[in-house]
């Protein structure tokens, strides 16, 4: 029963597929930002132990927007 849903959502898919079209990169992308913090925030264990646990990922943030911002700028 739990693979009933599929042939559902892939229908959904196809009609829907070019009505997402222009949004996809966006959705990508936030899709991507989230994985980010979860691996930084939650599977690397050291990043949130201490008294400032948030600022390792606040550092790997800044360090990922300064590594895309030179690759675009450097080419």
């Amino acid at each position: 029963m739990s693979g009933a849903v599929e042939p559902i959502g892939g229908l959904a898919v196809v009609l829907l597929a070019s009505l997402m079209t222009p949004v996809l990169p966006y959705m990508l992308a936030f899709a991507a930002g989230a994985m980010f913090y979860v691996v930084v925030e939650e599977l690397i264990p050291e990043a949130s132990e201490g008294q400032h646990s948030n600022l390792s990922t606040i550092g790997f943030a800044i360090g990922f927007v300064l590594m895309m911002v030179l690759d675009v700028v450097m080419g």
